[in-house]
């Protein structure tokens, strides 16, 4: 179990490395935030489309990328680079 200081629920304890982007998977990683996971967004190097695209925007951040992930922590990773891949890996070993 991973140490996870101030989240409370039935998912407290759990780590998810959350993939994916635009709308249901972010979702759904908010959805077990919610239950007191902690979801770590890994984002392209771009960062997701969603944080562009979808108006409106507060201070050129997408309202509804700011909603859906709200509670993650988050960070951009390069997953064609063998640097990218091995800190994906070092995530996921520690993912409940």
């Amino acid at each position: 179990m991973v140490e996870t200081t101030g989240r409370s629920g039935p998912l407290a304890g759990m780590r998810v490395i959350e993939l994916a982007h635009i709308m249901a998977g972010p979702v759904c990683g908010l959805m077990l935030a919610d239950m007191g996971a902690e979801v770590i967004k890994v984002e392209k190097m771009e960062g997701d489309d969603t944080r562009r695209t979808v108006p409106p925007a507060l201070e050129g951040e997408s309202a509804a990328y700011m909603m859906m992930n709200r509670g993650k922590r988050g960070l951009a990773l390069d997953l064609k680079s063998e640097a990218g891949k091995a800190v994906l890996h070092r995530l996921l070993a520690d993912a409940s």
